[in-house]
This record gives structure tokens, sequence and C-alpha cells, in this order.
């Protein structure tokens, strides 16, 4: 192993660590509906736990409904009730063939609240990627102590390790400030 790969395995993991934060980010709701809200609620389909994104198809004919056509009819009481149980906030109604979810206007308590949630799900992100940061700086340093590369070559490769941790953080600072917006938006 070198320094190279170990600062390629970082930034890939870094990466994953954004990308994981953006998921988290998609599932909290805004004023606007949006299937991507739906990616985390799992439905109990015959007996096993089914990402509803598995059992139906979305639409969005209006800024804020989402309609929710499942494949088998069977499966609306149960998408209804995993809807239900989700920490969404949000009543289901069908008509036996499709599921409505009306997305009410934020309140603004409700937005301060979902801000403190996206602060901490951001939080959680930045925590991920100093975990990546430390443990290939210890691999590094593992590196010098096995006498695979020079003072030097572990000076550079952790300064170019906390270059990639700065960039990471910072994108995800990014799409914090993005989901505020959407947030906050009216």
């Amino acid at each position: 192993m070198t320094a190279e790969t170990t600062l390629k395995e970082a930034d890939h993991k870094m990466e994953r660590a954004v990308e994981v934060t953006r998921e988290e980010f998609s599932g909290v709701r805004t004023g606007r509906a949006t299937p991507a809200i739906l990616n985390r609620v799992m439905v109990d389909y015959y007996g096993t736990a089914t990402p509803m994104n598995q059992l139906a198809s979305f639409s969005v004919p209006e800024p804020r409904l989402l309609v929710i056509q499942p494949y088998d009819r069977n499966a609306v009481p149960a998408m209804e009730k995993a809807i239900m149980q989700s920490d969404l906030g949000l009543s289901p109604s069908n008509d036996g063939h499709v599921i409505r979810l009306a997305f009410p206007q934020l309140t603004e308590e409700r937005r301060k609240e979902l801000i403190r949630v996206v602060h901490g799900r951001a939080e959680e992100g930045r925590v991920a990627v100093r975990n990546v940061r430390r443990h290939s700086k210890e691999d590094l340093e593992r590196l010098k102590k096995d006498g695979e590369i020079s003072e030097d070559d572990l000076n550079r490769a952790e300064k170019a390790l906390q270059k990639l941790t700065d960039q990471h953080i910072a994108r995800i600072d990014e799409l914090l400030s993005h989901k505020e917006q959407e947030l906050l938006e009216v």
C-alpha cells in the first residue's frame, strides 16, 4: 500500500460520506412534494420490509401533492401504514387505486425544527469525513513506521489528506446552506 493509494481510498470514502449526507437531506421534508422523501420508508410487503420506491411509481401533479401509484393494489393499506408510522408527519389518503400525500404549508416552528434536524445530519456527515481522515492518517503513519514512505512523503500526504477533508466538508456545508434555503422558502 502506498500513500497515493491511501489518499485515493480516503477520497472515495469521503465522497461516499457526502453522498450519504445528500441522501439524508433529500429525506427531510420541505414545503414541496418530492418522491425522494419516501426513499427511506420501508413497507411490510407480504412479511418483507421493502423500500416504497420498489412498490410504486410516483408523480407530482402539483407542487404540494405527491401521487403514489402502487404496482400491486393489495399493497395500498401496507403503504399507507408505513407512511403513517414514518417521521414525515404526512397523512395519506387513498381511493383504492392511488395514495395521495398533500404537503401542508410548513409553519415557522416546523421550519426551525427541520433546520435543526438538517444541521444535525450535516454534522454527522462532517464527523464521518473526519473519521475517514483520522483512519487514513493512521494508515499513513503506519507506512512511515514500516519504512515504506519518507518523512517528507508523510508530510505531503498529510497536507493532501487535509485538503481533501476541507473540500468534502465544504461540500457538506454547501449542501446544508442549499437545504436551509429550501426550508426557509415560503
